[in-house]
């Protein structure tokens, strides 16, 4: 019996070490609030994109989803700026998810089902125009630009956006669809190798799946990389840089400003926001001297 058990330990106890090892480059990547029972397991239970008290918040705020590294320090910042406000729910989802979800009124992930409204959305400029009548006011705060994420030691040789056209590159790319990082990075292409160097990636190679469309590119396309999955990833610089910066084996391949587009982050505080003094706060709070330092931290450009 004392060896049945033993085997039985011997068994779980290598089963959870190949679950770890299997996962061990999962989000969720920031610091998850504290509770009495904290029950996270990377590949089954775990909710990178929603972030904080989704029980009777102060202020709602849906961040399009690239800015997920600013969140623990924006957060922080805020509450101790703003003492008042210390129960806060924040979305990090892809842009277009959000906008649907602003539309429609509410989302479900797995079996949860969330109906809370924003008091403030973050995204690119060019999104944020298309959606002005539900703004009362829109805010600029920060800026990025397009950078290559590929393996540690670049196994590749991936120099540039014309490289990803290789037959040999498996690429992981935002689906235009719902993220306009997407859009962008065609832009690039066409820049770099004209139309034929955008369909080639963006229609043959998909066909033939080595173009991975992703349904959550600020997620999707580091864990592609550093599984193994894919071998280049145009994303935006910042997350290149913050998964060096919490230590996973990536490089960064810089793409020169001629073919790079820019991406402009505004705020829109909602006409209907559920808590509008606290909506009106954050958005101060967003281009205020301390927000601004925590955007330059994480490799953003502030003007």
């Amino acid at each position: 019996m004392k060896n049945l058990i033993a085997l039985i330990i011997i068994i779980f106890v290598t089963a959870a070490a190949a679950h770890a090892q299997d996962h061990r480059f999962d989000p969720p990547w920031n610091m998850p609030p504290q509770s009495k029972v904290m029950f996270t397991i990377p590949g089954l239970d775990n909710v990178p994109d929603l972030f904080g008290d989704i029980n009777d918040p102060q202020l709602v705020v849906f961040f399009a989803g690239n800015q997920f590294m600013c969140l623990d320090d924006l957060v922080a910042a805020f509450k101790k700026q703003y003492p008042a406000y210390q129960r806060i729910f924040a979305e990090t989802l892809p842009p277009g998810i959000l906008a649907r979800q602003i539309e429609g009124g509410s989302i479900t992930i797995g079996n949860m089902r969330i109906t809370l409204q924003p008091d403030v959305y973050t995204d690119g400029k060019k999104h944020i125009d298309q959606m002005l009548p539900f703004f009362s006011a829109t805010e600029p705060y920060a800026y990025n630009r397009l950078a290559i994420m590929v393996q540690k030691g670049n196994p590749k040789q991936v120099k540039g956006l014309k490289d990803l056209g290789r037959d040999d590159v498996r690429v992981s790319m935002p689906n235009p669809e719902w993220e306009s990082i997407g859009r962008g990075i065609e832009e690039a292409y066409v820049k770099a190798g004209g139309e034929d160097l955008k369909n080639n990636i963006m229609t043959k190679k998909v066909k033939d799946s080595s173009t991975y469309l992703t349904e959550i590119h600020h997620r999707q396309s580091p864990m592609r990389i550093l599984y193994d999955q894919s071998d280049a990833a145009p994303v935006w610089y910042t997350e290149v840089f913050y998964q060096q910066m919490i230590g996973h084996p990536v490089e960064m391949v810089e793409i020169p400003v001629s073919e790079n587009i820019s991406a402009t982050y505004t705020a829109g505080l909602l006409k209907k926001a559920p808590h509008p003094q606290a909506a009106k706060d954050f958005m101060e709070f967003l281009v205020s001297p301390d927000a601004k330092a925590i955007y330059k931290k994480y490799a953003f450009i502030i003007k």
